[in-house]
């Protein structure tokens, strides 16, 4: 049986729920309504109960799913039944963000094409040559990378493994797969000059926020929306990045997943508050009391804590970003980039004027220095010069 009662938090009313999940674990989890304490009591309590009967519903499902697959005959269970119980099964053990990668290759990529082409395939009779000829079609069809093959590989092999370790399958046949060749990223970036335009473009716009950390900073898309006032030491002069938020979308539905935590430990890092920042920041948090004053109760203060929030307090999404960028660039006759190339844009910038590959690595939040030097090699490529004219010392001539 799921319980549950409302709790207020910052003027707003929470759902919080208790129940025994299928592995006999106590859970409490919570989320808001988005709903004003004053006058919502009876529309908060109406959505208490339809968040403990969809609870109900999908425990039951997940009850019902566990029970399948340790318990049904092995011989009759097909290869696409077998990868959505693992999906189930894996929801309570990995991130939001992980399980919805898995949930959109799963749900919308492999079980289509197997339903499809190989309609009731068993787990037993799936061969190297039926997940082969999967990659094949999705990148001669579908015109997918060779890098998404790998991640849709590492997918397969990994609900494949769990079957193989619970005597499923007797070897698990994603081993004896021929991977194609992971092909080497190479951002694009701007240069002094277009990042100094793109600096006087954005001033004032909605996502001037954004390009400052993205192109200083080299600030992630989640750790620009995920930064908070409690990251800003004005006294000391430096921004934290501690907090995220990512935009994930599992069975249609967009969700936003705020973390108290970075991508990795090496993400936790503190940069320098530069005065242009620390203007900008001020700048903002004026606007942001102004603007509490301008709308009143219908100000959304759930987000007070973060940084980047719109005109009515609501949390700026990171999809918001990645589809306002190139508009900007496009009204201001500026060469298309992607939002993250500012990223790149940083490390070019700092190459450029002699900052260290391993101190680039410490700035952009890299948990190893190989990640910083695969990604900007060719940033290294002064030092080949300098390297080629002490050889030409000594060459014959």
């Amino acid at each position: 049986m799921v319980a549950g009662h409302l709790r207020e938090k910052r003027g707003y009313y929470h759902i919080v729920l208790s129940y025994t999940d299928e592995n006999g674990v106590r859970k409490t989890p919570s989320k808001t309504t988005g709903l004003p304490v004053k006058g919502n009591k009876k529309r908060a309590e109406a959505m208490l109960m339809e968040a403990r009967k969809e609870m109900e519903i999908q425990l039951q499902r997940r009850i019902e799913a566990k029970n399948k697959m340790f318990s049904g005959d092995p011989n009759d269970i097909t290869f696409t039944a077998f990868m959505t119980e693992w999906l189930e099964m894996m929801e309570k053990n990995i991130d939001r963000t992980t399980f919805a990668s898995y949930t959109f290759c799963i749900k919308s990529r492999i079980n289509p094409y197997f339903d499809e082409y190989f309609p009731f395939l068993r787990l037993r009779e799936l061969t190297p040559k039926h997940i082969q000829d999967f990659y094949a079609y999705d990148m001669k069809v579908n015109g997918v990378t060779a890098n998404t093959v790998i991640h849709r590989h590492a997918n397969i092999r990994k609900a494949l493994q769990h079957a193989f370790k619970i005597g499923l399958i007797e070897s698990n046949p994603a081993d004896r797969i021929e991977r194609p060749k992971k092909e080497k990223f190479v951002g694009d970036i701007y240069k002094g000059k277009e990042l100094e335009k793109l600096f006087e473009v954005v001033r004032g716009d909605p996502i001037e926020l954004a390009v400052i950390l993205g192109a200083f900073y080299g600030l992630r898309r989640s750790e620009v929306v995920g930064l908070k006032w409690d990251a800003i030491d004005f006294e000391q002069k430096t921004i934290t990045i501690q907090h995220t938020v990512n935009q994930v979308c599992i069975d249609g539905k967009s969700q936003i997943v705020q973390k108290d935590r970075t991508k990795t430990k090496s993400s936790h890092r503190s940069l320098p508050l530069v005065p242009p920042f620390e203007e900008l920041l001020h700048r903002l948090r004026a606007q942001q009391a102004q603007n509490r004053l301008l709308c009143g109760d219908a100000y959304n203060r759930e987000y007070s804590e973060y940084i980047y929030v719109n005109e009515i307090g609501e949390l700026v999404k990171p999809g918001y970003i990645t589809q306002h960028f190139p508009i900007v660039l496009k009204n201001n006759s500026m060469r298309k980039i992607r939002f993250h190339d500012l990223r790149h844009s940083c490390a070019s910038l700092l190459f450029a004027n002699g900052v260290s590959l391993r101190e680039i690595q410490e700035w952009l939040g890299h948990s190893d220095i190989s990640t910083t030097s695969n990604i900007y090699t060719h940033l290294d490529f002064s030092s080949k010069v300098k390297s080629a004219n002490a050889i030409l010392g000594v060459y014959p001539t």
